[in-house]
């Protein structure tokens, strides 16, 4: 079966769209060719800083002839429907088409259509310069002089070449030469910029790769991770250190470089009295490298890992050096902002007021920097107000949940009205992302409690679903309160999420209120808190993807949920002791039995069927609806009792001992006796079942 190589090259690719890009490549050229009628064995994308390229193998030569037959009107059908029918069918007349007649119907036309395959190289041809035009990059431009014209060529970068080879796997190739904005696809690429930049003739993929890899190039990206990612750990551990590990750098530098290169450089000591993660993202931000530790250790090395794309004749010293300076230069920027986070601000005489409004210590750092943020009214949302009201409004509702979370009421104060000072910190102006992490080292260097440091940084939390959950009372109940009033502040606004849109981050908040509450077992009634039942649907929504993603059973969950369920903590458990009864073997068949009970109860119910309003005992004639009644008493009132106790497991319990009795009951009991007052006396004897596995869950809603 012959194969199809295809690169497309151009000018550097940003690393964060190379992946994707990749991938939309193959999908968008596979895709069409099976609507083309083509198959395949299979395809791989690959890319580098230069190219994207995919490689198809075992593509069939040409698509198979296609007859269609399309069914017509009658033959005595108006004018303009035959002529209708003629023309979408591609027939000039109604001589070319075939007479079907049909014993009801009658008489009507039919169009054999027979289409003939196409090679794949028309084919081929045909796709690819739209698709190349079309392509979803995030951003693209153009260039040279057809990019005044309209309807120029956008790519991400200048494209500069393409390959497009087809043929078998061991015979000659041929070129697929099909043409955009002036480049002709040929058999002609080129190698690593630097250490290979001549032209470069291949045929299909195996020489493609192994040329490339020649000419300093390698094509495969998992790859260069792995080379980078080894030989900076082996670099480290040669220096008696241990690499600090980075994914998202990983897959970054290695989308900038084709060939690379691992060295170790290196700053003076003196810098590491700035905090590790300051280091670390200074390094990583503006020089895309790599830091070190002592090994088993969290403090930080002053000897960093870059990654160059040049095989250098002096070794690297040159390119160690040229990062060196330019690391130190930013280090140095960095110390400068760590110091001056310290120091007084020079205009404490206008934050007087702003400090007295927050009982703020205008004598320390911190407390200067949120009277500073008060003062400048930086906004927090045009239709929520500043940074300054939002910290009240935080510090009002935390107030109210210090009785729920159990949390000293001072530390909370004070942790709500330090949460948001790092904001006008140099350091988080800086690098945003170290927002609450810088406000605690701040917090412990002027003195602060542990716990208010703690909650300055753990506020945020959590910021996903693998990130951890607050642990200290003080820090729960600021992270409570800073996610409620997000959420409470845009419901009232009317900014809620849409589809896959949510710019405000509502659907993380309202997760990491539902992660809060049950990774830390706090009873709080949200529709008491919130004031809104949308809000409160909303919080369902992301309660269901937590506990589905824990495993629980989406039915067991709708089974369980009310419309009116605020305590979420409370339908967590249900919902756990739920799924282990309805497991069990009792659980099974209770739940068989209560399904026939209320199926056949809302039968009744939907015709109209008298059911009595009670059970009579004086109706009761036979034994299995005798014992029916008296498992049902009893076992209603120790499940209702259980469920007050919020002793879920004694609910299930109690409600398994009517596993007998019904299934009793439906074996010797005909529900619909003759006897109109019997039979609406075993109906309201259904009812009970239905309202006594009621007390814990929606049986109808569980399959099986």
């Amino acid at each position: 079966m012959p194969n199809l190589l295809l690169e497309l090259r151009s000018e550097e690719i940003p690393a964060r769209m190379q992946r994707k890009a990749a991938g939309d490549l193959k999908k968008l050229v596979t895709d069409a060719l099976v609507e083309a009628g083509l198959s395949y064995e299979g395809a791989r994308e690959y890319w580098t800083p230069r190219r994207l390229a995919l490689d198809i193998h075992g593509l069939t030569a040409r698509s198979a002839d296609v007859r269609e037959e399309r069914k017509g009107p009658r033959t005595d059908a108006n004018e303009k429907a035959i002529e209708g029918f003629l023309r979408g069918a591609g027939l000039s007349s109604v001589s070319e088409a075939q007479v079907v007649s049909d014993p009801k119907k009658g008489d009507f036309y039919v169009a054999v259509i027979s289409k003939p395959g196409r090679a794949t190289e028309e084919i081929v041809s045909d796709i690819m310069p739209g698709i190349i035009r079309d392509f979803p990059w995030p951003k693209s431009m153009r260039w040279g002089k057809a990019s005044s014209k309209p309807g120029a060529l956008r790519w991400v970068r200048p494209l500069q070449s393409i390959v497009c080879t087809f043929g078998p796997e061991h015979e000659e190739t041929t070129v697929i030469p099909f043409e955009i904005d002036g480049i002709t696809a040929s058999n002609i690429t080129y190698g690593h910029r630097f250490h290979a930049p001549e032209a470069i003739t291949v045929r299909r993929f195996d020489d493609y790769a192994a040329n490339l890899e020649k000419a300093k190039v390698i094509l495969d990206a998992e790859r260069r991770k792995d080379i980078i990612l080894h030989d900076a750990r082996d670099i480290a551990f040669a220096n008696g250190l241990e690499l600090v590990e980075d994914e998202g750098l990983l897959e970054e530098v290695s989308g900038l470089v084709e060939l690379p290169q691992v060295l170790m450089g290196s700053f003076e000591e003196d810098y590491l009295s700035i905090p590790s993660e300051i280091i670390r993202l200074t390094i990583k931000t503006n020089q895309k490298c790599f830091v070190t530790r002592a090994s088993g250790s969290e403090t930080l090395s002053n000897k960093f890992i870059l990654v160059s794309n040049i095989q250098a004749s002096d070794g690297g010293k040159e390119i160690v050096h040229g990062n060196g300076k330019v690391v130190r230069a930013r280090l140095s920027d960095a110390l400068h902002f760590w110091k001056r986070d310290q120091g007084n601000l020079p205009d404490l005489d206008t934050l007087t007021a702003s400090a007295a409004k927050f009982g703020l210590d205008i004598n320390k750092p911190l407390d200067q920097r949120m009277a500073k943020l008060d003062a400048l009214n930086v906004t927090f949302h045009a239709k929520l107000g500043t940074q300054g009201a939002r910290v009240a409004r935080i510090r009002t509702l935390a107030k109210e949940l210090a009785d729920i979370t159990g949390a000293d009421a001072a530390l909370i104060d004070r942790a709500a009205v330090l949460a948001k000072a790092d904001l006008r910190t140099e350091a988080v102006g800086e690098f945003p992302e170290l927002q609450g992490l810088m406000g605690r080292k701040y917090a412990v260097l002027q003195g602060e409690n542990a716990s208010v440091a703690a909650a300055i940084e753990d506020h945020y939390k959590p910021q996903g679903p693998s990130d951890r959950v607050p642990e200290d009372r003080v820090a729960i109940t600021i992270a409570l309160a800073d996610k409620l009033d997000t959420l409470i502040g845009f419901w009232g606004i009317d900014e809620k999420p849409t589809g896959s849109k949510d710019p405000f981050a509502l659907r993380r908040a309202a997760l990491g209120v539902v992660r809060i509450l049950l990774e830390r077992r706090i009873r709080l009634p949200l529709l008491e808190t919130t004031r809104d039942g949308d809000l409160l649907s909303f919080f369902h929504d992301r309660l269901k993807v937590y506990l589905r993603d824990q495993g629980a059973r989406h039915d067991l969950i709708d089974a369980v949920l009310t419309p009116d369920a605020d305590d979420l903590l409370m339908v967590a458990r249900r919902v756990e002791a739920l799924t282990a009864f309805i497991t069990s073997e009792d659980g099974k068949n209770l739940l068989a039995g209560t399904k026939r009970a209320t199926q056949l109860l809302a039968a009744e119910e939907k015709k109209g069927t008298v059911i009595a309003d009670g059970v009579s005992q004086a109706l009761l004639k036979l034994d299995a609806e005798k014992e029916l009644f008296t498992a049902i008493s009893s076992a209603s009132k120790d499940a209702s009792d259980a469920v007050a106790g919020e002793d879920f497991r004694s609910a299930m319990e109690a409600l398994s001992k009517l596993r007998g009795p019904v299934d009793r009951f439906f074996e010797e009991v005909l529900v619909n006796d003759e006897d109109a007052a019997i039979r609406a006396n075993r109906l309201a004897l259904l009812r009970l079942i239905r309202e006594a596995t009621g007390t814990v869950a929606d049986f109808s809603k569980i399959s099986g």
